[in-house]
């Protein structure tokens, strides 16, 4: 729908811009001198019009037949061109190209756009006003195609390096994870020996046992596997029983906290995800929903996954608007880390106004057999300051 009206829009600039000049031309020329700039005009603006089809080759096009005007002005001492209406072409297209094409394709249109605008000194006698007209428009085209592109590189720059540094604090919980599970191996493969001299019979469960840890460290390791450990400090995660503290602490509206019925089961990764999760959920409410009179943080386990929804009431006149999913740099940490456990992410607006994030995260086969038969409801006030 937007692109339908950007392209009215400029379909309607088209038309004015044409039209004036045409009447200009018919004042200062007589006859029928407006009618060729006026058709390379039209051609140039429906190739600016269909640009997003094919960028480099309308683009190629459009410099084409503003070439071919310069020539047949030259030749027929017609009215210097490139005019208002193809100079206007010529800019959406120089500028979509720089905007969206690699960059030695984008860097040719643009010497190829400069090359047209200084090629209209060739229509005929100098004219000085028709030569910072093309220049204004391949300079507007210049601005217009390389800003987006130069704030592009930058949000995704931003953008992995936030990625970066959550993938390191999820290897760093990998490293305490598979720790703890190897320690665990160690002390039932002792505990083991002793029974085999005492009693031999009873080795069989010991060895089951160490099977199911080691069984835990691989499935633990698998899903957070590809992630390559840095130096630096543990992590700093708090466990799923720790939201309470959390939302207590929370500066922002009453938060209602509802966990499944007694104590979750929860892998380390996966408690601390959720952990996580919350705490980046509650922060964008803080920054970004200042008319929010009310926050639900809802923590679900099913069968076989985990569900984390966290909902706020603020109405959409008083939302920012960097609360655009992948619009702030929480979301893209907190969805890296969500997918490396095979998880889901999503956030959006509400029908009824608010805002909501929504997690799924599975559960290994072990723990997705301890599945909470209900959920509690915990209202937490606010007051204090948050942890962040």
């Amino acid at each position: 729908m937007r692109e339908r009206w950007e392209a009215a829009g400029l379909g309607v600039a088209f038309a004015v811009v044409l039209a004036d000049w045409a009447h200009r031309l018919v004042d200062s020329w007589g006859g029928g001198y407006w009618v060729p700039g006026c058709v390379a005009g039209v051609t140039v603006g429906v190739l600016a019009l269909l640009r997003r089809r094919a960028r480099l080759w309308t683009a190629v096009a459009g410099m084409a037949v503003a070439a071919l005007a310069i020539l047949l002005a030259r030749l027929f001492d017609l009215p210097a061109e490139p005019g208002p209406g193809l100079a206007l072409g010529l800019s959406v297209l120089v500028g979509s190209a720089l905007r969206t094409l690699p960059a030695p394709q984008a860097a040719g249109v643009g010497a190829g756009g400069l090359a047209v605008a200084l090629g209209s000194q060739l229509s005929g006698s100098t004219h000085t006003a028709v030569l910072a007209l093309n220049l204004g428009a391949w300079l507007a085209a210049l601005a217009g195609g390389l800003g987006p592109r130069w704030l592009a590189i930058r949000r995704s720059a931003a953008a992995e390096r936030v990625r970066h540094a959550e993938r390191l604090r999820l290897a760093r919980e990998l490293h305490d994870v598979v720790a703890h599970h190897v320690t665990c191996v160690v002390l039932q493969a002792q505990a083991a020996q002793l029974v085999a001299r005492k009693d031999p019979g009873r080795v069989a469960g010991s060895l089951a046992d160490i099977e199911a840890a080691g069984s835990d460290a691989l499935a633990a390791t698998r899903r957070v596997v590809g992630l390559l450990r840095e130096p630096g400090g543990p992590a700093d995660f708090g466990p799923a029983e720790r939201l309470g503290e959390l939302v207590a602490h929370f500066d922002g509206p009453p938060v209602a906290l509802r966990l499944p019925d007694g104590e979750p089961a929860w892998p380390s990764e996966v408690a601390g995800t959720v952990y996580r999760l919350v705490q980046e959920s509650l922060t964008n409410v803080s920054r970004h929903a200042p008319g929010a009179s009310a926050v639900t943080v809802s923590v679900t386990q099913a069968t076989e996954e985990l569900v984390v929804e966290v909902t706020d009431d603020a109405p959409p006149s008083h939302r920012t608007h960097r609360d655009r999913l992948g619009g702030g740099y929480g979301l893209v940490g907190m969805r890296e880390r969500v997918e490396a456990l095979g998880g889901t992410l999503s956030a959006g607006p509400r029908p009824a106004g608010g805002w909501t994030v929504h997690a799924t995260l599975p559960l290994p086969e072990r723990d997705a057999h301890r599945t909470p038969a209900a959920s509690r409801g915990t209202p937490a006030g606010a007051g204090g300051q948050g942890r962040r």
